[in-house]
């Protein structure tokens, strides 16, 4: 957990009245912890309905970080998810219960009307620049359906790119948040876009932005020495395919293009064209097996379809969703087809597949072999581990590569990773991991999860060298102890490649990441693929790639991998591909010199020596509380687990039930042991156990012993109180706020000679060793005590009133901002009302026009003027509506004033300082 991070979930979590926050920090900078940061507090406050939308493809990397690093449960909604708990009885999948709900933007805009029916404390989106059209007219109609859906929660936006290549991007998403944040399109237009954005408009909306979006930068992290981000390199192995490979190509490809057969002709689905042309880069076998596919559906008179091959498990599902969805057939050919035709196609794609078994090397997969030892010896020099990540889409390809390996050197070293994991070497490990961490938190109970997980952990082990891993396989899993990726094929769409190499070149990550691409030289799509990969995108180098400069131009990537699609199917010549993706660079190109770094960095960026400074504060604090609080937990198992043994009196680790147990998440992670923490398993168990024990009427007597503190650091204050004695009591202090409770847990104390103990000084005091005594003599000082309470509850009702205040002075402003953009965007359609009413006069006046024109036209007239007065009539509207809210807001704080706070006594005892 870094400063960066906390900063922005403490921003998440500071102001009841907002409506939510744009988190946009830069790439790799952590903001799924941010995130998690705050949908853990929610949690905590029995806040629960909690919906998470995020691409597809990152459904389950944020299922198993949830789970890792916040012991967060999570249900997949998707459509077989979903379908399953309808038949299992669970009317409202969507309010399952027990754990975070996580779906992709296609699926939760589909299913938009049930999530609108459950009332959510908390919705959070990834990728959140997927939302910025949501308030254009005629487009983004799944943003539009998720804004209805989820309006009344309170949202996270999480995005680096909120504003890419326009200033209307930022209107747009901040409306996803809060209408009433700015006012209409045309007032922010107005104010703030085009002619209007000067650096005194520029200032004016970043502080308007302040209070809703926050951003931090990783140079700003990296000059404040929190994190160090390594390199990442790019290597190209050109090859050319052997003769047999080039002519398979060649008639696989032309076959493609023909609009005219049966199996891809007519209505053909753009994702059944694609699963081909994927296979096709990938390697002969995968083609072998997609073709005697293809030619038991032709013999059945079936077209191709999307589901007529397991090779490339769900890592299309995303593509389906986004795609060109159901392209309406059953995949059944029309009964009236032409014989011959039918005969004379089964005979072509029974040759091809004939040609494609017959291929037993592929010149790929030789390149691969003859250079996989130079760089894994590049990568030792450098001080990495030897170990090399293999990704292709194709299961086929796993198999023959894990058999190439094997014959070349590698045998034993390999591991497999994939959808299903059903081949007995996987078997194995998973049977053997769940031998050695029966019993722990190791397991999830997710068979998926826990396959995964004892996969990576086969790999991290010294005698696993290579892991091969498909699309689907590597989602969510973390490889920072391995420096070496290897994109076997190369997927099209630039998101994909960029989470591949996010797999290895992430936080942890000790050495620069070398990341290598298979080229085919005789493939001039793939060689033009890649060279806007590497040269327009710049995905395979840097300290983080393409980043958000430049991945925020495609909205979700699909766009490029359509554009793409189209040109290798359309053009029939290399020159006319080459114009084609000249086009399609030169696109991109206006797109990323669409230079907006000036206006990004007024906007949203906060001055770097602020951000330094507080991220320097925000650490110290860290370090003084992150300590302390693992100190309080290890207090407890001491005090409940007499029989844990601990090797040091200061040690964060202890022995107990045959198992190891630490608070340090890194150190259990590495030597298999158990994660000790408050929200799960034996942590949690121990602190409601502890919470359970009743207090007796009378009083406890107990001598703390400060001397006797382990840690590091003095209990300041408590070691003054040295032979002194006297009265102590703690008690729950809890103040309504705006949507919720706040509560303190609040220690008094005085000595035997009257003096008042600092509340600093009794929390600290709680900290030290102590011994019962037995039951206090004398009796207890009730009114003593009762006006020490109320001396500091007296300061924790003020300190709360004056948030509130603040908050409401805040929520104020932000109102009167709103109906003064609600005055510009009427005046600006009442001027855009008159220019029509100008050309309409002008047009009734013209003697070119007929009788019933004329009539027609002072129709509309009556039309525009009529309009024109309602929009000046709702000026007073608003005007009303916003007076109004400002009333009720204050209302409702007088209303929490007049609410009397409550004083739970916990415990009242008799204390002596040793």
């Amino acid at each position: 957990m870094n400063p960066h991070q906390v900063n922005a979930a403490l921003f998440a979590l500071k102001a009841p009245y907002a409506k939510g926050v744009l988190l946009a920090d830069e790439v790799g900078l952590g903001k799924t912890i941010e995130a998690g940061l705050v949908m853990s507090q929610k949690w905590a406050e029995q806040k629960q309905r909690i919906l998470l939308v995020v691409p597809a493809s990152l459904r389950k990397q944020w299922q198993q970080e949830l789970f890792e690093k916040f012991s967060l449960r999570s249900h997949i909604l998707e459509a077989k998810t979903y379908n399953d708990l309808r038949k299992n009885g669970k009317s409202r999948p969507f309010e399952i219960g027990d754990g975070i709900i996580i779906s992709s933007y296609e699926f939760a805009a589909r299913k938009a009307d049930e999530i609108r029916a459950v009332r959510w404390d908390l919705v959070v989106f990834d990728e959140a620049h997927r939302l910025r059209n949501v308030h254009r007219n005629n487009t983004a109609q799944g943003a539009k359906a998720l804004k209805r859906a989820t309006d009344g929660s309170f949202k996270i936006l999480l995005t680096a790119t909120p504003l890419q290549n326009s200033l209307m991007e930022l209107f747009g998403i901040v409306s996803m948040i809060d209408d009433a944040h700015f006012g209409g399109e045309n007032a922010f237009r107005a104010q703030y876009a085009g002619a209007a954005a000067t650096p005194a408009s520029q200032e004016m909306l970043r502080e308007r932005l302040n209070p809703i979006c926050h951003r931090t930068l990783r140079r700003q992290v990296q000059e404040a020495g929190h994190i160090n981000f390594r390199q990442r390199n790019a290597v190209t192995f050109q090859f050319e395919p052997y003769d047999q490979e080039t002519t398979l190509y060649e008639m696989l490809s032309e076959y493609l293009q023909d609009p005219g057969t049966i199996a891809y002709g007519g209505r053909s689905n753009a994702l059944v064209v694609l699963q081909a042309r994927k296979s096709l880069g990938s390697s002969t076998f995968a083609v072998a097996r997609y073709l005697d596919t293809l030619l038991e559906r032709l013999r059945r008179k079936q077209a191709a379809s999307p589901d007529m091959t397991d090779d490339f498990e769900d890592a299309f599902e995303e593509e389906q969703e986004t795609l060109n969805g159901d392209d309406g057939s059953d995949g059944h050919v029309d009964d009236f087809v032409d014989p011959v035709q039918l005969a004379n196609e089964i005979g072509l794609v029974e040759a091809m597949r004939n040609l494609a078994q017959d291929i037993g090397v592929n010149a790929k997969g030789e390149k691969l072999i003859r250079n996989l030892p130079e760089v894994l010896d590049q990568i030792e020099a450098k001080g990495g581990r030897r170990k090399a990540v293999i990704f292709t889409e194709s299961v086929r390809t796993q198999k023959y590569l894990s058999q190439l390996l094997t014959e070349n050197g590698y045998a034993g070293q390999i591991v497999l990773m994939n959808g299903s994991n059903n081949d007995d070497e996987s078997r194995a490990i998973y049977s053997a991991w769940k031998g050695r961490h029966a019993g722990t938190d190791r397991i999830s109970g997710s068979k998926t999860a826990d396959m995964k997980a004892a996969i990576v952990e086969a790999f991290k082990s010294d005698d696993k060298a290579i892991l091969i891993a498909t699309e689907s396989g590597a989602e969510g899993i973390n490889l920072q102890f391995c420096s070496l990726l290897i994109n076997y094929d190369l997927p099209w769409n630039p998101q994909r490649v960029e989470q591949r190499i996010g797999r290895c070149h992430r936080y942890g990550q000790l050495v620069d990441v070398m990341v290598v691409n298979m080229l085919n030289m005789k493939n001039r799509a793939e060689a033009r693929i890649h060279q806007l990969l590497e040269q327009k995108l710049h995905l395979f180098e840097g300290v983080f790639g393409s980043s958000d400069e430049v991945l925020g131009i495609l909205t979700d990537g699909i766009d490029f991998e359509k554009e793409v699609l189209r040109i290798v199917q359309s053009c029939r010549s290399a020159e006319e591909a080459d114009r084609e993706f000249d086009e399609l660079t030169a696109r991109i190109q206006d797109s990323i010199d669409t230079d907006l770094a000036a206006a990004r960095a007024k906007v949203l960026e906060n001055m770097d020596a602020d951000v330094i400074a507080k991220l320097h504060r925000r650490n110290e604090a860290l370090a003084q509380i992150l300590p302390e609080f693992k100190q309080r937990l290890l207090m407890v198992a001491k005090a409940e687990l007499p029989e844990a043994q601990f090797l040091t009196p200061d040690s964060e680790c202890f022995g107990w039930n045959g198992k190891q147990w630490t608070t340090k998440w890194p150190l259990a992670d590495e030597n298999d042991w158990q994660f000790f923490r408050v929200n799960e398993g034996l942590g949690h168990d121990l602190i409601e156990q502890a919470k359970a024990r009743t207090v007796g009427d009378g009083a406890e007597a107990v001598r703390f012993d400060p001397a006797a503190y382990a840690y590091a650091g003095q209990l300041g204050g408590v070691t003054d109180l040295s032979g002194q004695s006297g009265w102590l009591r703690a008690f729950r202090a809890i103040m309504p706020t705006p949507g919720a409770e706040r509560e303190e847990v609040i220690v008094i104390a005085e000595t035997d000679g009257g003096e008042m103990v600092k509340p600093l000084v009794c929390d600290k005091m709680m900290m030290a060793p102590a011994q019962s005594l037995g039951q206090a003599d004398g009796a207890i000082p009730h009114d003593r005590l009762a006006q020490l309470q109320e001396f500091e509850f007296g300061h924790f009702s003020e300190r709360v009133k004056e948030e509130n205040y603040k908050w409401l002075i805040e929520e104020e402003e932000r109102l009167g901002r709103y109906a003064r953009d609600m005055e510009i965007e009427i005046e600006a359609q009442i001027a855009t009302l008159d220019a029509e009413l100008k050309e309409l006069q002008r047009q009734k006046l013209s003697p070119h026009l007929s009788m019933e024109e004329k009539v027609s036209v002072m129709r509309d007239i009556r039309k525009k003027e009529t309009a024109r007065d309602e929009l000046k009539m709702s000026q007073f509207d608003t005007k009303k509506q916003v007076s109004k809210d400002i009333n009720d807001k204050l209302d409702e704080f007088s209303a929490l004033l007049d609410q009397q706070p409550r004083l739970e006594e916990m415990f009242t005892l008799r204390w002596t300082v040793a």
